[in-house]
């Protein structure tokens, strides 16, 4: 059990190093822009 929870938080602390650096890339607005596309294209609108 305690390995596993290790591996748990090793996964979690890798996840939130990988979305700090695409903020610092300034990725959330390409991100941001291509989620309201295909938001857009499911509706119809776009």
């Amino acid at each position: 059990m305690k390995g596993r929870l290790w591996i748990t938080f090793a996964v979690a602390f890798f996840s939130v190093c990988l979305m700090v650096m695409g903020v610092i890339r300034g990725e959330v607005g390409i991100v941001f822009k291509k989620a309201i596309n295909v938001c857009l294209e499911c509706i119809g609108i776009g």
